[in-house]
């Protein structure tokens, strides 16, 4: 059992973590003009280029975590663009009643994401990825 979840679990955390990023990255290219939109209603300064650099950040940070190309690159990019995403976009604090617990939980959410990231950041993409990132072993 642990043999199997050592070669295959890292792909499946892969996949469900990259996922969101990718479906997201290809809604925002899709929808370019809204998401613009909502993003100049929450007061972002150059909101064009904050969204193109949102889309190669979740897209293409997303698809490197997918196939484990780069992935400890690509998962401290994330983990760093969602720290003020989320405090931007779901201040639950802001709100009451059921806008407080939607925000709520998605600033949760984004928390439990980052600490995906910060796996990937510490142990790799696993076995079964095109590799490139790992850590080099300290030498005294």
């Amino acid at each position: 059992m642990c043999k199997f979840l050592n070669q295959y679990g890292p792909l499946l955390g892969r996949v469900l973590l990259s996922v969101i990023f990718i479906i997201a990255g290809f809604h925002k290219i899709t929808g370019f003009e809204e998401t613009a939109g909502y993003m100049a209603s929450k007061g972002l300064p150059m909101v064009n280029v904050l969204l193109v650099l949102t889309i190669i950040i979740e897209l293409g940070g997303g698809l490197m975590i997918l196939i484990g190309w780069q992935a400890r690159w690509a998962a401290t990019a994330i983990f760093l663009f969602l720290i003020p995403v989320t405090l931007a976009f779901h201040p639950f604090w802001s709100f009451e009643g059921q806008e407080m617990t939607q925000n709520f939980q998605s600033f949760f959410k984004n928390l439990a994401i980052m600490g995906g990231m910060a796996y990937i950041m510490s142990f790799g993409p696993g076995q079964l990825s095109l590799g490139g990132d790992r850590c080099p072993e300290k030498t005294a």
